[in-house]
């Protein structure tokens, strides 16, 4: 059992028609439970971050999000802007089609173009491990982490899956302890939850934080 789990929750919204009523409430109740952050998008990073100043809370936003199809140079003004307004992680979805096609190296450099903007704050590298093989997982995961990433993570939660237990565990493989995987997509209770951090999880994206951190099992 995982004794400080709400440590390891980023506090999510991210859907599109999410109110300033609900981003108060995020930063709230992120706030209350010492979750390691909130994970909002560009727009709500400055409230965010005002919402949060002088707390343990950080302000962590998304790039490219949630296709990963915007060009490099798009991506990286992005992560600048949200540098900008108070963010200090930020989630980059890859080039999922270059991903497919074999291109490798305009990952790795799609990669590296939000890597450099960022600034040394935490970047997390979004697979959307659903859409991807086995072996696509495993040579993304490398991509990420060879372009300077700080951690991999398995979805967006706007896909056709989210995060398994089975590529959790195959990204963890890959990078070894020396980088962080984020489990997120489809997590919504404690149980789910602890599997994902015993898979080799260190952070875990969820809406349902706040069921998470209250059930008892």
């Amino acid at each position: 059992m995982v004794t400080n789990l709400a440590h390891l929750i980023d506090h999510t919204a991210l859907k599109p028609e999410t109110t300033l009523d609900q981003i108060q409430k995020l930063c709230n109740e992120a706030k209350e439970h010492h979750f390691a952050s909130v994970c909002v998008n560009p727009v709500w990073v400055s409230k965010a971050s005002s919402l949060l100043e002088g707390t343990d809370v950080k302000v962590c936003t998304v790039i490219g999000f949630p296709l990963g199809a915007s060009i490099s140079k798009v991506k990286a003004f992005e992560t600048t802007c949200a540098i900008e307004d108070g963010a200090t992680e930020v989630d980059m979805v890859i080039n999922i089609g270059a991903m497919k096609d074999g291109q490798d190296d305009l990952v790795k450099e799609d990669i590296q173009a939000v890597v450099q903007a960022a600034k040394n704050n935490l970047v997390k590298v979004i697979l959307e491990t659903c859409l991807l093989t086995k072996e696509e997982i495993k040579r993304a995961s490398k991509l990420a982490i060879d372009a300077g990433a700080d951690f991999i993570k398995t979805s967006t939660g706007f896909s056709s899956g989210g995060a398994t237990v089975e590529d959790v565990r195959l990204m963890r493989e890959v990078v070894g302890e020396s980088k962080g995987v984020k489990a997120s997509g489809g997590i919504r209770d404690k149980e789910t939850a602890e599997a994902m951090v015993a898979a080799g999880a260190s952070r875990i994206g969820a809406s349902s934080s706040v069921n998470i951190v209250k059930t008892k099992i």
